[in-house]
């Protein structure tokens, strides 16, 4: 049955004959029309006092029409007879390229699944109205937003010190600031089936991550984002790359039928389980099951090629004490072993050293890793601050060096590339720097950029800490970090920041220069003008100044580096220039 919005949309509609084939909405036809402002569209549309309730924002000075909100509803929703939803069969719901209603196999369904979310954020506590975009009906705005994009404020950082730098070789380590999604995009072409691990500790999808990442999305949403990512992340991975995502109870087991659709379940190697602690402190309130461990999922790109190398774990003090009694001349420990008896009936004993032997064969539940936890009490002799001791003995969000060594040391061998796109506090990048292993590393959120380059600084100055004692770090190596380069996230971020009122407006004043809007307004008349805005709370109106903002255009395109208006300087081309230079190019 028709709905009144329907029926209205409709008889508006009815008068363009040009939106129409027989009985068929040409709905591209209307939306396209719309996104260019068609005057007599939607002069038609807000004549209508229902479509102009649902769809446009009433101020004093004048009437918004939500232009994307028509649009999401053209798309997505069931109005019409030609509709996405109508076809959710054969639009939006597929799996390893066929549609599901064809499909003989099980598979993960859910909303959103063939869509692409754009996802995180620059501060921890800030969120933004995620936006999707579908692989088909929104082929050009997916295209747009995952193309390559420029890379600013390029810098190496090595024993002498950091400085710019213009140029990027193979052999450099690479930290890049900004959205993950869009990054991995940008880096595609470069690194593409090059990778050999990827380490990632992604948002858990719970209330409590401990940096805060944007881990309240509910479930379809979290499953979107992480799809979206480990796509691109596969491509990345060498025929004989691994692939260890980190994980918790929340979302460990449908996670793991989603990497079986991606990776192909016949490339599932282990499921770990890091058991991390005692149930002690905190973690003993509640009336649930103390939990203390988490699981590591392990996937390779191919399993029967996939690079591996077998692993040990020390013996514990106990089994040393119990087996290792005995002791040669020069004092070291030893076991004896039977090994039969000769033909003279005479006991046959081998020796194991215990200077000489591996230890006990890896297995898949890891208990001797513990994590490591901040005590700021414990050092106040020190006049360290929480974050000083944090960064040197971790907190409950970071993951110890150890237990990235041990995946490294399982899949890796030295100048192996190593990737994690959830950088944090820089563990990954920390180890494979220590163990002579080429990183490249993505984060978004300033505050665990800050933290993690103070920290790789300090690694490459020779600061013991982690695994240093145990790889006889002595300092050394460099890395290069780089932006990518703002357009609309610029606005994103500062809006997010301000905290009074005459900031804001500042920030108006430069987005009427050269913001990038999602619809057609007076920016001025809209906000610093008006009664309505004035009387907004300062989050409310951050949160209009957000929505009026174009997601799409959060970063500038590689290929429009070159346009005048953004004046792109000779240096920052150069650099660029440098780290796209396909296979055969040579300099300018």
């Amino acid at each position: 049955m028709e709905t009144k919005l329907q029926q209205e949309i409709n008889n508006v509609l009815k008068v363009f004959p040009e939106y129409w084939n027989e009985d068929t909405l040409l709905k591209n036809k209307v939306i396209e029309d719309v996104r260019a402002y068609n005057e007599s569209l939607i002069e038609a549309l807000l004549s209508n006092d229902l479509i102009k309730d649902t769809y446009s924002l009433q101020l004093s000075s004048g009437v918004v029409f939500k232009v994307e909100d028509f649009i999401s509803m053209l798309r997505f929703k069931n109005y019409w007879d030609n509709s996405y939803t109508k076809y959710t069969n054969e639009i939006g719901l597929t799996s390893e390229g066929k549609y599901l209603n064809y499909n003989t196999d099980v598979v993960l369904d859910f909303p959103h699944k063939d869509s692409v979310l754009e996802g995180g954020m620059t501060k921890e506590e800030s969120q933004k109205k995620e936006v999707y975009y579908h692989n088909v009906i929104a082929k050009e705005e997916i295209d747009t937003l995952l193309a390559p994009k420029v890379l600013m404020n390029a810098r190496e950082y090595n024993k002498n010190g950091d400085y710019k730098t213009n140029t990027f070789t193979g052999e450099d380590n690479l930290i890049l600031k900004g959205n993950n999604l869009i990054a991995l995009h940008s880096i595609k072409e470069k690194y593409n089936e090059k990778i050999q691990t990827i380490y990632i500790d992604p948002p858990f999808n719970t209330s409590n991550d401990s940096f805060r990442y944007n881990d309240r999305f509910n479930e379809s949403t979290w499953l979107t984002f992480m799809k979206n990512r480990l796509e691109i992340a596969k491509e990345l991975l060498a025929n004989t790359g691994n692939i260890f995502i980190h994980i918790d109870n929340n979302e460990s087991h449908i996670l793991k039928v989603l990497c079986d659709e991606i990776f192909g379940g016949e490339n599932f190697v282990e499921e770990y389980i890091w058991a991390y602690g005692s149930a002690s402190g905190g973690r003993a309130a509640g009336a649930k099951p103390v939990n203390i461990h988490d699981y590591i999922l392990h996937y390779a790109r191919d399993y029967k090629n996939r690079k591996q190398f077998k692993q040990f774990t020390p013996y514990s003090e106990k089994y040393i004490k119990d087996w290792f009694k005995y002791k040669d001349e020069d004092g070291r420990l030893y076991q004896r072993r039977h090994r039969g008896k000769d033909k003279s009936g005479n006991n046959i004993w081998e020796q194991q050293y215990l200077d000489e032997s591996k230890g006990v064969p890896l297995t898949s539940v890891w208990t001797d890793i513990n994590q490591v936890y901040a005590n700021p009490q414990a050092y106040k002799k020190e006049n360290k601050s929480t974050s000083e001791i944090e960064l040197e003995f971790g907190n409950s969000g970071q993951k110890p060096e150890k237990l990235i060594k041990r995946i490294l040391d399982m899949t890796t061998e030295k100048g192996d590339i190593v990737l994690d796109f959830f950088m944090g506090s820089g563990s990954t990048a920390s180890t494979a720097l220590k163990m002579d292993r080429k990183f490249v590393t993505i984060e978004q959120m300033e505050k665990q950029v800050d933290i993690s380059l103070n920290r790789l600084k300090e690694v490459v100055d020779g600061k013991t800490s982690g695994i240093s004692k145990d790889v006889e770090w002595q300092g050394g190596g460099s890395f290069v970090y780089a932006e990518l380069y703002n357009l609309n996230e610029e606005y994103l971020h500062d809006i997010q920041e301000c905290q009074k009122t005459n900031e804001l407006e500042h920030i108006i004043d430069r987005m009427k220069q050269s913001a990038y809007l999602n619809f057609k307004v007076d920016l001025e008349k809209v906000t610093t003008k008006n009664e309505d805005f004035k009387a907004l709370s300062l989050n409310e109106k951050k949160d209009v100044l957000i929505q009026v903002l174009d997601m799409n255009q959060l970063y500038l395109n590689y290929s429009e580096m070159e346009d005048s208006q953004y004046g792109i300087s000779d240096s920052v081309k150069a650099f660029n220039h440098s780290f796209y230079q396909k296979e055969g190019d040579t300099d300018e």
